[in-house]
């Protein structure tokens, strides 16, 4: 099985959309993420991108998510896990 279809099988539509965002971020140099504005980028509430980080940082092989701060929204921290 290809890792295109395990990512296919593990991971929601929604799940994948928003590590694709984090994984662009992580491109640019980012690594702190506000859920509001992946949220705003992305066309979903931010409730709906909080849960969905909540469950990625538990189940999410590829990257290290962690709730990092709250002031007005959710901040995520996301660095990719060593190989």
């Amino acid at each position: 099985m290809s890792t295109k279809d395990r990512i296919k099988e593990k991971y929601s539509d929604t799940q994948r959309k928003i590590l694709h965002h984090l994984k662009s971020g992580l491109k640019a140099g980012k690594s702190y993420f506000k859920s509001k504005y992946i949220a705003t980028d992305l066309g979903l509430s931010a409730k709906e991108v909080g849960i969905n980080l909540a469950i990625l940082s538990e189940i999410c092989d590829e990257l290290d998510i962690r709730r990092w701060s709250y002031s007005n929204s959710t901040t995520w921290r996301v660095t990719p896990r060593p190989s």
